[in-house]
């Protein structure tokens, strides 16, 4: 694989207005080619979306989604630039797949990485250094091994970076780029809230047997 300079990632991000992640990414994909690396994105919807991100989005919707039996329920707002598109239903049918992935990741905590608190990731750092298999390693090594890790763990914990459940070959973050391209304006998940049956009341554990001889022995 050719080495990708941040020269190059710097002038595929110049052409295309893409984020500096996304360019590295579809110049890794192409193997250095610039040409090809911008066909990725603008494949993606990642270029377009790109040259919108720093557009204000105060519009949308608060979309919910409550998994079959009434077990897992969600509310998420994803936001967009003007009513016009939050009433278009390609818009509606974002937000509603957005809510149903928030279902269907019961681990993840925040939208983007960006988003973590510095204290949850000082706290992921320590539990990784203090791992086992690190212990006879170089200093240098076992934090290039750790930073890798770290990256891993924070991306298991956000939405964007999940694949996406109706198609695993793109994340959710890649979705909404796809509908920014559709759509033509900034699109933003803003926050979400995950509520799962009885979560949080201690439950009373009994054991049935001894129960019915308890309830026996009291005749």
């Amino acid at each position: 694989m050719a080495e990708i300079s941040a020269k190059l990632v710097q002038e595929l991000r110049q052409k295309t207005g893409a984020g500096m992640m996304d360019c590295k990414k579809a110049l890794k994909e192409n193997d250095g080619d610039m040409a090809k690396a911008e066909e990725w994105l603008r494949k993606k919807g990642i270029a377009k979306a790109g040259a919108k991100a720093d557009r204000v989005a105060a519009e949308g919707l608060i979309g919910s989604y409550i998994h079959t039996g009434g077990r897992v329920g969600v509310l998420v707002e994803v936001n967009c630039e003007t009513d016009f598109v939050a009433r278009r239903e390609e818009f509606q049918n974002l937000v509603r797949n957005v809510a149903m992935q928030v279902a269907a990741c019961p681990n993840v905590e925040y939208v983007k990485v960006a988003d973590i608190p510095p204290d949850v990731v000082a706290k992921e750092k320590e539990i990784e250094m203090g791992r086992d298999d690190l212990g006879n390693k170089p200093e240098a090594v076992k934090e290039k091994i750790v930073q890798g890790r770290i990256e891993k763990r924070l991306k298991e914990l956000t939405l964007l970076d999940q694949p996406y459940i109706r198609d695993q070959s793109i994340t959710v973050d890649e979705l909404v780029k796809q509908a920014i391209a559709q759509l033509g304006e900034n699109i933003q998940v803003r926050r979400f809230v995950r509520f799962v049956l009885g979560e949080g009341i201690e439950k009373q554990e009994t054991n049935f047997a001894e129960e019915v001889a308890a309830q026996m022995g009291g005749k």
